[in-house]
């Protein structure tokens, strides 16, 4: 909401500037362009991430040993791949002083997020069999680099002494992008006071999304520096999101040594423990050992229930445009 306002207030400041203008050219008829573009994002709207690796979305802190480990804090974990910098270049057309129309190809690389963190929680202890206890700390990392494209119809407010400033609405296409997820956890086993082992496991899942259509919209100028070279500045608003359909861990070590591509790895043994098929329900007929504990299939990849990300934000856009 709070950027949606932004741009309201831009967009009616700039239309009063052109409207305060004395002397307006519109010299500009059919002709195509191109523009080379940077950009930097912040995130605009922060939901709660999904579950990784069957970790709720917090940031959880454990405290005490053996009988007393006890839950102390708990935080919600919440944010937006929106922040990030992009790429791109802009084909366009004009086809009348005012209009236009520009096809946008785009590559982003988000910054990573903190999607899900426990501190010290004991997960192995019988005193029965073993004195040793063991311990799980692990931070999961997220982060989305994608390929989009980005049609948009383009209205030109008119230029005055070299500036041109423009809005204009449209809709973004991803074409190919993945969500990688790196995880490291930290088993530390300890008989009473002491440290015994300690393995530094370490993860890399490897998300690829559902088809998906995301909206933007933005309020740029340009500025002459040249009969067919201008400068030009964009601020863009953008929202999406992006629904999980497959997951497959790409990378598995335990202190450095990889445990995914050996003939002795559980992981490897196992199909379901490496590959996900994101689906909108689980039932009995679901390859998930919960819900279906009889059918269930080791050799297939196991059905999770699909989740969403967020990619919003407000982003700051400069480059360079050539007229033919």
């Amino acid at each position: 909401m709070k950027a949606k306002i932004i741009l309201f207030g831009l967009l009616v400041s700039t239309m009063t500037m052109v409207g305060q203008t004395t002397k307006t050219v519109d010299s500009n008829q059919e002709t195509w362009y191109f523009k080379l573009g940077g950009s930097y994002f912040m995130q605009t709207a922060a939901t709660e991430f999904p579950v990784v690796g069957g970790q709720l979305p917090n940031r959880d802190v454990y405290a005490g040993t053996l009988a007393n480990n006890k839950l102390i804090s708990r935080e919600s974990v919440t944010g937006s791949f929106g922040e990030g910098f992009r790429s791109g270049i802009t084909a366009g057309y004009r086809f009348s002083p005012r209009l236009g129309v520009e096809l946008a190809a785009n590559y982003y690389s988000s910054n990573s997020k903190t999607m899900a963190q426990t501190t010290n929680r004991l997960i192995s202890y019988n005193p029965a069999t073993s004195p040793a206890a063991t311990y799980v700390s692990f931070t999961a990392e997220g982060k989305i680099e994608a390929f989009d494209l980005a049609p948009s119809l383009v209205m030109f407010l008119g230029e005055a002494k070299g500036f041109e400033p423009y809005t204009k609405v449209g809709v973004i296409v991803p074409v190919h992008g993945t969500l990688e997820i790196e995880t490291n956890r930290d088993y530390a086993t300890f008989v009473g006071a002491n440290q015994v082992a300690n393995t530094e496991a370490y993860s890399k899942d490897v998300v690829k999304p559902n088809p998906t259509v995301g909206f933007m919209a933005a309020i740029g100028t340009s500025y002459k520096l040249g009969n067919h070279i201008s400068a030009f500045a964009e601020i863009e608003y953008r929202n999406f999101t992006v629904h999980g359909k497959t997951k497959e861990t790409k990378e598995y070590t335990e202190n450095g040594v990889d445990k995914l591509n050996t003939s002795t790895s559980f992981r490897k043994a196992s199909y379901s423990a490496i590959h996900t098929d994101y689906v909108d329900r689980l039932d009995g007929n679901s390859n998930n050992e919960t819900y279906n504990p009889t059918g269930f299939d080791n050799s297939k990849p196991m059905n999770e229930l699909s989740s969403y990300v967020g990619i919003s934000g407000l982003g700051l856009t400069l480059g360079l445009k050539y007229s033919l």
